[in-house]
């Protein structure tokens, strides 16, 4: 174990928006130890202050899927792998077609951009502060899409993922993380946490079976696939535990800290 690299909802972080303590010192400890830590995420780059304040991690994080890789502690984009507008709105026609009823929103590398009803009743606080507007009304030539959003109201995020993906695949690689809600995630072909950690464990000189992964949701697959030790959490979506090599107890029970603690004994590190 030279890297740790965990994904952060549903596998460290709890919809209270909490990391437990246990964690936080299981992340400490490797670091500690001299391990190198990178956390993969859905987020884009202005929602990780859960691993500042809570972590105190200054390092880097790979952000959007593995389109956007950002440096915490100097605050600043590192690399970007985008979709163009044409591609976007293509993406959204082809998508319209299937689903009528979808509903868009756009994040860019300088901020993000919904459609009017993309959050239902202003239940999103982390997006309350963005003006809903027709996306043809608010992106202009200039603007680099790191994620495409789609969501519906009816069936599942599997559903919904099973028709669009076929029908975008040329223009975009679909996914999901969202436990409770049809909301797809696209971004540039080719471009998933899995791309993106490989390339920066390879610029440490680290290779993939020296890498420990977490993750919880179809946006983990690939991830969890490549890391030599991949570990799915017990309490995720039952494609990620299939991809996975193995398995962490469930996030109620602090899994990722269990398997790191149980990793730091085997490398003689014992936690206070």
């Amino acid at each position: 174990m030279r890297l740790v690299a965990s994904d952060i909802d549903g596998t460290i972080l709890g919809h209270d928006g909490k990391i437990s303590d246990r964690t936080v010192r299981a992340f400490h400890a490797c670091r500690d130890a001299g391990l190198e830590l990178v956390f993969v995420t859905g987020r884009p780059p202005r929602w990780l202050h859960p691993l500042q304040d809570q972590l105190g991690h200054t390092g880097t994080v790979i952000c959007s899927n593995g389109a956007v890789v950002w440096d915490l502690e100097a605050d600043r984009m590192l690399s970007a792998r985008t979709l163009d507008l044409d591609a976007m709105f293509e993406v959204r026609r082809i998508i319209k077609r299937l689903r009528p009823s979808a509903l868009f929103a756009a994040e860019t590398l300088t901020g993000f951009h919904l459609e009017p009803g993309f959050i239902e009743n202003g239940s999103s606080e982390l997006l309350a502060e963005f003006t809903p507007a027709p996306l043809h009304t608010t992106l202009t030539e200039g603007d680099s899409i790191a994620k495409f959003l789609a969501i519906v109201r009816e069936g599942t995020a599997d559903e919904f993922l099973a028709e669009v993906t076929p029908a975008v695949a040329h223009l975009a690689a679909a996914t999901h993380s969202a436990p409770n809600m049809a909301l797809l995630e696209l971004s540039l072909p080719g471009v998933n946490k899995a791309v993106t950690l490989a390339e920066y464990a390879a610029s440490l000189g680290i290779g993939a079976p020296d890498v420990v992964a977490f993750g919880d949701m179809p946006n983990d697959i690939e991830m969890l696939r490549w890391a030599g030790h991949g570990y799915a959490m017990a309490s995720g979506h039952p494609d990620a535990i299939r991809a996975a090599g193995q398995q962490a107890p469930h996030f109620d029970d602090d899994g990722v800290a269990q398997i790191l603690e149980a990793k730091l004994a085997e490398l003689g590190v014992r936690l206070p």
